[in-house]
């Protein structure tokens, strides 16, 4: 059983879409970064997207006996295409009856430039199975995104992507995923310690 801790990245007080646009996270609450580490396996592989706020998140939780796997585009955030960097108003100002479908129906719906829930979760999808067969048995550590984690739980959970992005996922928090072959397990979600 290949066993994944699934961390959103520190915050980044973007007010706006933030998909692939490569911001930093704000990782100064060094408390709450030690009450997740000490919640975390102490020996794991550690992987993240390679846009930079999961990546540093992943050197904040970095301990000796963690094995770094290298940053990964395969676990970035959705592309939000030309949504990226717009308010959520001025996104649903711009493409009222296109954001509405994306929210409310998602799945095949993508946004300008972007892509679709579906397009996103197949990418995830594929890295995840990759390292499980490559790993199995392991526990892995991995630094990434709301949306990248919350296509594992729907995978997992089997529900739809819709009934997926009921599931908060809070800056900082750890959501646990267990693989047994092809069937998921979730262990727990948003555990912020």
């Amino acid at each position: 059983m290949t066993v994944w801790h699934w961390v959103r990245h520190g915050p980044t007080h973007e007010k706006t879409f933030v998909g692939w646009r490569d911001v930093p996270a704000d990782l100064s609450d060094t408390a709450r970064l030690d009450r997740l580490r000490a919640h975390l396996p102490t020996s794991a592989l550690l992987i993240a997207s390679d846009l930079r706020r999961a990546s540093a998140t992943a050197d904040a939780l970095e301990g000796a006996d963690h094995r770094r796997l290298e940053d990964t585009a395969a676990l970035r955030e959705f592309n939000f295409g030309a949504w990226d960097g717009l308010p959520f108003a001025e996104i649903a100002e711009r493409d009222p009856d296109l954001s509405r479908a994306y929210w409310e129906t998602p799945g095949d719906v993508a946004p300008p430039g972007g892509e679709s829930w579906n397009a996103a979760a197949e990418r995830v999808d594929a890295c995840v199975d990759a390292i499980n067969a490559s790993h199995p048995d392991a526990q892995i550590i991995a630094a990434a995104h709301i949306g990248v984690i919350l296509t594992q739980v729907q995978r997992a959970l089997g529900v739809s992507p819709y009934q997926a992005l009921a599931h908060e996922i809070d800056n900082l928090s750890c959501t646990r995923i267990a693989w047994a072959g092809n069937m998921g397990s979730v262990e727990q979600i948003n555990h912020c310690p």
